[in-house]
């Protein structure tokens, strides 16, 4: 079968989902290069508004709907690599700009470690107030585990690197 042969409306009408972003492959040259973009805005549209007519009419679910647009996006962020028309390009399709895997999983270490620095914090003021009203260690681990969330471990670990340092 040779894609080229399909037009966005034969996609369309012919309910071949899967090709969308082939056919939208085809404006690579234009896309990468900063070249007008035109032809591939007035495709993506009708793409994107025919998507949401199906979806309107129950021909297409709403998991459906977002995995067309983020294949579609899938296909414009590679083929743009970060140029000027990558916004624009998927801003039409309803969504934002893609992920990487690497940047996703600094940006999910960065959170975490704002959590964690959040919850240490947290911890230090739970243990200190803790020694300063004379609880026992069995209740200031299970202020830990309750206010914080720590598991019974963590919260013997917290507690005891506590105590070491006050004795440095």
């Amino acid at each position: 079968m040779i894609l080229e042969a399909f037009t966005k409306e034969d996609i369309i009408e012919k309910r071949l989902f899967p090709y969308i972003p082939f056919y939208i492959a085809k404006y690579e040259k234009d896309i990468s290069s900063g070249h007008s973009i035109e032809n591939a805005v007035k495709d993506l549209e009708y793409i994107r508004d025919q998507i949401l007519w199906l979806h309107k009419g129950g021909e297409l679910s709403d998991i459906e709907v977002v995995d067309l647009m983020g294949f579609v996006n899938t296909i414009i962020t590679h083929i743009t690599n970060g140029n000027k028309n990558e916004e624009r390009l998927v801003n039409i399709m309803g969504g934002a700009v893609i992920e990487t895997e690497s940047e996703k999983l600094i940006r999910e270490g960065r959170a975490r470690g704002r959590a964690e620095g959040r919850a240490e914090g947290r911890a230090e003021e739970i243990i200190e107030m803790g020694w300063e009203f004379g609880l026992d260690d069995a209740a200031i681990l299970k202020k830990l585990q309750e206010r914080i969330g720590f598991s019974l471990e963590t919260a013997v670990a917290c507690l005891e690197w506590h105590r070491k340092q006050l004795v440095q």
